[in-house]
């Protein structure tokens, strides 16, 4: 079995699944069989590569994986979209133990095939995040550069480290990566210096900038990459791209 990246923040609005978006894109062009899972009820790492959310979500199917999977118009990406169904989003949301168990076999039967499978979470600490957490080898959690980017911090690291001690050595700490970097300004900087000095080598070199292309992207169903190939945003995504390959 490949690296499985599970991407979260229980904030929303930090580039969470920008980051899973661009990251899968680019791993794929390094030539990698990429899968993006799209677990978030927003759907938008499905609509952001040009596809369309699902009636129902292939994680409450009976289907198999496969059946439900999307290439992307990059070779060696495919898709598992997400659904905004109500009643899917409720099941998949649950906290019953029979829905975690059942969710957790469904997506470690899928997976295997890939060299990074890259699943996109909801903003939030439920059960549906704890499970993604339960089903990856590491998780990479992007922070924004602003006032309130250590806040709930606490929060998430407990959940993790709890994962953790259910399934010892299985996840890791995969890595930090700040996001919507302003080098202009002073808080961005305190921000910086205050993520690395506690957590250390875990925080990723590269940061993300503000750029308006990044943001433009999706609505093209294109990552930056493909959409500005000489944004600031592309070089800092193909820069990460680059770090997280070299942590095998």
């Amino acid at each position: 079995m490949g690296r499985i990246l599970c991407v979260a923040n229980q904030k929303g609005g930090v580039g969470k699944t920008t980051t899973a978006m661009n990251l899968a894109v680019g791993i794929a062009k390094a030539g990698k069989r990429t899968l993006l899972v799209d677990l978030d009820p927003q759907c938008n790492a499905t609509t952001g590569l040009g596809q369309q959310p699902t009636a129902n979500h292939p994680l409450v199917s009976r289907q198999p994986l496969k059946d439900s999977l999307r290439k992307a118009y990059v070779p060696s990406l495919e898709i598992l979209p997400g659904s905004r169904s109500f009643q899917d989003v409720e099941v998949l949301a649950g906290s019953e133990a029979s829905h975690a168990a059942t969710l957790s076999q469904h997506l470690a039967s899928g997976l295997s095939a890939y060299d990074f499978v890259l699943i996109d979470c909801p903003p939030s600490l439920g059960q549906l995040t704890q499970t993604a957490l339960a089903s990856s080898t590491e998780v990479l959690m992007p922070i924004q550069c602003e006032y309130f980017a250590m806040e709930g911090l606490t929060q998430m690291i407990e959940v993790i480290r709890r994962v953790m001690d259910r399934r010892p050595n299985r996840l890791k700490f995969g890595g930090i990566v700040l996001t919507m970097y302003d080098h202009s300004l002073e808080l961005t900087k305190e921000v910086d210096e205050e993520v690395r000095d506690f957590f250390g080598e875990i925080v990723y070199q590269t940061v993300i900038p503000r750029d308006v292309a990044v943001s433009e992207a999706p609505s093209h169903g294109r990552s930056v990459i493909d959409y500005a190939p000489r944004a600031r945003g592309t070089r800092a995504y193909v820069e990460l791209c680059m770090e997280v390959l070299e942590r095998e």
